[in-house]
């Protein structure tokens, strides 16, 4: 047996123990006078918390998980399934247990005072001894912990400040999110001192129409609160006044405590700057507790914005006004601390998001960095701050188990008593993937009691019924349900309350199909609002390929462009040698795991634009402003005219000065020249002069319109040449070292994979196919090739119609696909060149990747790419580069030789240094070799993304169906 109370508590398996010794939550904001604790400390791992401590100590950086600082106890993904195979409340015995440990010289100054100590977070329990004696517990793996530790320590003096944290707990079951598993402890530790009388809670409620509510509580950790002290306030100058019927600050009423007072603090600011996501004004406010002498004795310091959130029957308001919610959800994540997140990268990441077109981020699991949400206040976005609470694994146990009510009620509380004064938190959720039981309620009923202003989304609650009332849900919030399901109940005339999907496009790999169409639907929609693509970051962990080990801080330029630098590699579930693991659905997000963006960022910038072309009518342009409290007057553009002939023209474009929801005609800004074929009108919109997410200059979006259409040309027969051809009948040509075959297969995307596809194509022998060569008929200046490829489905036949044309060689193909081939990768020819062959130029969609389902965002123009770099590092490779919409390409070497491709309609094509097989057959991009030649992929049809990892399919307009596919295409040496 222990003699320490707080291992004789054993907290780690007592569901009923939430904290001991902890202070209670609250939103008081002092910021300054705190002595940091980050850094270095003495570390001891040890096997299990009861374990004694040993001699030997290590090093271990604060804040920092020690999964990622070179301990053996490595990371783990899971996504549903839990670690270990005990049963909720149960731990396992082998329990990794950290000892922190550090000497605090407390400041002389201090004495008198009370002192604080904070541990922003720590994963999953936290047990705090000051000079071996036990001050305290805390759960929440996301939420800070503060213990008062005046009866502990001395002012001018040394102590020893021990932080032991137990991985896994009772309270496990209920973070069972999908990311990765660590221990360690993740935010920054300080020390801080208060007088004994001081600000307990700050509640601030500040309406879009002026109104600002104060409400203070007091406290003196003396004993009973002093007579004749009081709450002054100041908004930028002006002064708050005590709102006379709510006189409950003085201790001689009999309604407050000895230890407690109130008190309430009012103003009304005239022509206030309202708070939204387009323009978020914030105003400072700074409330002082004053002695009964005057002088202060506490302040806390806020900035605050005037904005009101309510909803009103389908549709959810902020200051009135019905928004679309352009979300994503967002982990606390580095791929070298893991956990942990510097304000610099909380900002970078929000920065990121504002330049793509969200405004809306969802704390997937748990509520984020506390730095985060000053950010989103200050940057712009609106907030659903969700508890940490998942037991995706035990959910329907848990969900009405009386020995997690505690701890329900307790994190979503407390999240609620951090974050309760930020303007961006719009939406409180109660969790994710927890099944829905009791537990829900009373939190909900918390929540209600507490904060009336916000509403409440939890997406367990109303699944099964998203019309239903009187649940712990203000909001249908569906997770991935299909965009049809929700058009029809949107229809339906049973909606009773906003439906904002809370994950609904699922960013795996290559993936995030029909996004545009997604979005077509909800702006035409009543009731519907939008959603929170599931997710942010790939979280790919930097990893040493000679040693599996994360490279851990020092890591920083081992990236770049979401690729990691030679013998590194991005980890994901499994290359830690956990046996228990789910591979590489870990890399979801939409940003690369050092924050790159991946193409459907653009996708989603296009969708978001602020500003579009409305459509093209013979008086002109006309133009909408789609933000929905902006004008356009911090946008400037450019126009751009693409002809298919080659030319691009430009010129200044004036935007109109339009309100939230007008449109306007503009005059053409072009006299469209009588040749040049195709032409396609741009309007590349910049920010006008600097943001605080932007400077100057920046794209915001780059909406387009199609002034004119291509003109088919038949390419001109030549008689007098041949068209040489092997004895299979394939093509003879000084620049491909491999002829123009039949492609039916694609390195399978992860939506392939898990959604099923891709087994079923290598069932049918997609992915090996053999050809046999039936006829080859030679005349004049033509060849034309028949040829078979057996599968299981059935025989796919081929036609190659070989013609000389003026400059080289015309290609028509035809293929006919059995009717058991009713859903393939794609239909069309792949090809490789000699080498040397380094630069791609094209008229059609770019410059960025595109695929038939995720094309909105890539505009037609003259694009130029180094051909390594149409390649994208997803972290499992797989079909990645393509280019939706070419119309004709050229590869080049750097003394301008190489090969041009024409082709008779636009279409999706593939320019890359892999193989389909080199990419299908590697786990990790160390693995792949790039070839010397081009892989070229020119496809009379392609399958759409989808998100079918996780989520719905592409839909059937995308999908590539049995039948005879006809192409053509022209190939001629530079």
């Amino acid at each position: 047996m222990t003699d320490d109370p707080l291992i004789a508590l054993r907290p780690w398996e007592a569901p009923e123990v939430t904290s001991w010794g902890r202070l209670p939550m609250n939103a008081v904001d002092r910021r300054s006078g705190e002595l940091p604790l980050d850094g270095d400390w003495r570390f001891q791992l040890l096997p299990a918390p009861d374990a004694p401590v040993g001699g030997s100590w290590s090093s271990a950086y604060v804040p920092g998980a020690w999964t990622v600082q070179g301990t053996d106890d490595l990371p783990q993904y899971t996504n549903v399934r839990m670690p270990f195979p005990e049963y909720p409340p149960h731990s396992p015995a082998a329990n990794p247990t950290g000892v922190y440990e550090r000497e605090v010289d407390v400041p002389a100054e201090w004495a008198g005072r009370r002192i604080v100590l904070q541990v922003g977070a720590a994963e999953s329990v936290l047990l705090v001894h000051v000079d071996g004696r036990p001050v305290g517990v805390s759960k929440d793996s996301h939420l800070g912990a503060e213990f008062d530790l005046t009866p502990h320590v001395r002012a001018g003096a040394r102590s020893v400040v021990r932080l032991t944290v137990v991985k896994w707990s009772d309270a496990s079951h209920i973070e069972d999110q999908d990311q990765w598993w660590h221990g360690g402890i993740t935010r920054s530790v300080v020390l801080y001192a208060t007088d004994p009388l001081h600000l307990a809670d700050v509640t601030v409620r500040a309406s879009h129409s002026g109104e600002l509510r104060v409400d203070c509580r007091v406290r003196d950790a003396g004993g009973a609160l002093p007579e004749g002290w009081y709450v002054s306030g100041e908004l930028e100058g002006q002064l708050l006044t005590q709102d006379a019927e709510f006189d409950r600050f003085n201790a001689e009423d009999e309604r407050v405590s000895d230890f407690l007072g109130e008190a309430r603090l009012r103003t009304v600011v005239e022509d206030v700057r309202t708070w939204n996501a387009e323009t978020p004004e914030l105003y400072s406010l700074t409330v002082r507790l004053h002695r009964a002498d005057g002088t202060v004795a506490d302040t806390s310091r806020h900035r605050t914005g005037f904005r009101d959130v309510e909803i009103t029957g389908r549709d959810l308001l902020v200051n009135g006004e019905r928004i679309f919610v352009r979300g994503v959800n967002r982990h606390d994540f580095h791929p070298l601390t893991g956990r942990t997140v510097s304000y610099d990268d909380m900002r970078a990441d929000l920065i990121t998001l504002k330049r793509f077109g969200f405004n809306a981020i969802r704390t997937s699991h748990y509520p984020n960095d506390p730095a985060l949400y000053d950010l989103a206040d200050e940057l712009g976005f609106y907030v659903v701050d969700e508890a940490d609470i998942e037991s995706h694994d035990h959910a329907h146990e848990i969900a009405d188990d009386p020995r997690y009510l505690n701890a329900f009620v307790d994190r979503v509380s407390r999240m609620v008593l951090r974050d309760k004064n930020h303007p961006s938190v719009i939406i409180w959720s109660l969790g994710n993937e927890s099944d829905y039981g009791a537990n829900h309620d009373a939190a909900a009923g918390w929540v209600r009691r507490h904060d009336p202003a916000r509403p409440i989304q939890y997406e367990g609650a109303a699944k099964l019924d998203w019309a239903a009332t009187g649940d712990a849900t203000d909001i249908a919030c569906p997770m991935y349900a299909s965009l049809e399901e929700c058009v029809e109940h949107a229809l339906s005339g049973r909606q009773t309350k906003p439906l904002i999907w809370c994950e609904y496009s699922h960013a795996m790999g290559n993936s995030n199909g029909t996004l545009a169409d997604h979005w077509a639907a909800i702006e035409s929609t009543p009731g519907l609002q939008g959603g929170f693509i599931w997710e942010f970051w790939d979280h790919g962990i930097l990893q040493r390929v000679n040693d599996g080990r994360p490279v851990g801080r020092g890591g920083v330029g081992l990236y770049d462009n979401g690729v990691a630098a030679p013998g590194h590699r991005w980890a994901y579930g499994g290359d830690f040698g956990e046996l228990l693991h789910d591979g590489a659905f870990i890399a979801d997000g939409v940003v690369f795991p050092d924050r790159t963006p991946k193409p459907v960022m653009y996708e989603h910038r296009e969708i978001a634009a602020p500003v579009r072309i409305e459509c093209f009518r013979h008086e002109g342009i006309v133009l909408g402003n789609h933000q929905h409290f902006r004008g356009l007057s911090w946008l400037t553009g450019e126009w751009e005219l693409a002809l298919a002939d080659g030319r691009t023209l430009t010129a200044p474009a004036e935007l109109p000065d339009l309100r939230p929801g007008e449109t306007a005609a503009v005059p053409l800004p072009f006299e469209l020249p009588e040749e040049g074929g195709e032409a396609w009108l741009t309007l590349r919109v910049t920010t006008a002069g600097d943001e605080p997410w932007a400077p100057r200059g920046t794209v915001v979006c780059v909406p387009q319109v199609r002034l004119r259409e291509a003109v088919r040309q038949t390419p001109v027969r030549v008689q007098n040449r041949s068209v040489e051809v092997d004895d299979d009948g394939l093509l003879v040509h000084p620049l491909l070292t491999s002829a123009p075959t039949l492609s039916l297969w694609r390195a399978p995307t992860d939506n392939d994979e898990l959604g099923g596809m891709a087994p079923r194509w290598r069932d049918w022998g997609l992915d090996a196919l053999v050809r046999k060569v039936t006829d080859v008929r030679h005349s004049p200046g033509q060849v034309t090739v028949q040829a078979e490829y057996a599968c299981e489905a059935g025989v796919v036949r081929h036609l190659q119609v070989l013609t000389a044309v003026e400059g080289g060689i015309h290609v028509a193909e035809s293929a006919e696909l059995p009717d058991g081939l009713d859903d393939v990768a794609r239909v069309g020819s792949v090809f490789e060149t000699v080498g040397g062959l380094d630069l791609m130029e094209w008229f059609g969609q770019g410059p960025w990747e595109s695929y038939p389902d995720r094309a909105f965002g890539a505009p037609v123009g003259h694009h130029s790419v180094p051909v390594d770099d149409l390649f994208t590092p997803y972290l499992r490779p797989q079909e990645s580069g393509g280019r939706h919409g070419v119309r004709h390409f050229t590869l080049s070497a750097p003394d301008a030789t190489g090969l041009a491709v024409v082709l008779d309609e636009p279409r999706q094509v593939g320019v890359s240094r892999y193989r389909a097989a080199d990419l299908t057959g590697a786990t990790h991009h160390d693995e792949l070799v790039p070839r010397a030649g081009c892989v070229v992929h020119i496809d009379a049809a392609h399958r759409g993304l989808g998100t079918a990892s996780c989520g719905p399919d592409t839909t059937a307009s995308y999908l590539v169906a049995p039948g005879v596919h006809r192409w053509s295409w022209a190939l001629r040496a530079l």
